[in-house]
């Protein structure tokens, strides 16, 4: 499993030294369909590494790096606004059907995305009345999830049974980040087993989901206390509290 550490970890703080990056292996890039980028202007991780000392700062490098492993079909854990998130690019089915495995999770349930504008879920959203969208924009970029109709090319793999999407702009810096560097709105699944507690820290993340993720995006998550609220646009309905 790669890293990039955002946050100072015990060690680093009895110690006092910077957090260090690894490198990606060799059998990991093997193990992608698509070649990973590893450099960042001619520096190596080791000699950029005093670059992520300031908690909740993203060296462009690393940023890069989470892109690459997303285009890649690799899987990545992140914070958002109250738990660890398990992600991957939406179009790679792959991907997706890699992480419904390590969560144990029914493809036929769906799957949330995040993005860091509305205007990225557009490829994702069917016919919505003007009111019910103006309602969901309104309450965005935060914690809000809505339910909406999918569009007819939308994957199977995200809607599962229904003929519907949950989407959300996040308000997480972070994860925010991620979704504007690779370009794309992210799988966005709380990072544990189906029917277990959700990873909210990079330590549960690796107790409960390694080895599974390729890349684990240190940081803090929201600060809520539960996952983001769901509610279905059309009916105005509560989904999740």
């Amino acid at each position: 499993m790669l890293e990039f550490r955002l946050t100072p970890t015990a060690h680093t703080a009895e110690t006092g030294s910077i957090p260090t990056l690894q490198t990606p292996s060799a059998n990991w890039i093997g193990s992608l369909s698509k070649p990973v980028d590893t450099t960042y202007n001619g520096l190596s991780p080791t000699a950029d590494a005093k670059a992520i000392a300031v908690e909740q700062f993203i060296h462009p490098w690393h940023l890069r790096l989470a892109r690459d492993v997303i285009h890649a079909g690799g899987l990545i854990a992140y914070p958002t606004e109250a738990v660890f998130g398990l992600g991957c690019h939406p179009q790679d089915g792959d991907a997706v059907a890699r992480l419904l495995k390590l969560k144990r999770r029914p493809q036929e349930k769906g799957l949330i995305l995040i993005a860091d504008t509305p205007q990225a879920l557009a490829p994702y959203l069917g016919e919505i009345p003007e009111q019910a969208w103006q309602r969901v924009v309104e309450s965005w970029p935060g914690p809000n999830t809505w339910v909406v109709p999918a569009s007819d090319s939308t994957p199977l793999w995200l809607t599962g049974r229904y003929d519907s999407i949950a989407v959300r702009v996040t308000d997480h810096p972070l994860a925010a980040a991620l979704c504007r560097v690779a370009g794309t709105p992210l799988v966005s699944t709380s990072a544990n087993l189906s029917q277990h507690p959700p990873a909210v820290n990079p330590l549960q993340v690796h107790l409960r989901c390694s080895p599974g993720v390729d890349l684990v995006v240190h940081g803090r998550t929201g600060g809520l206390s539960r996952p983001t609220v769901i509610r279905d646009a059309l009916k105005e309905t509560l989904i999740r509290s």
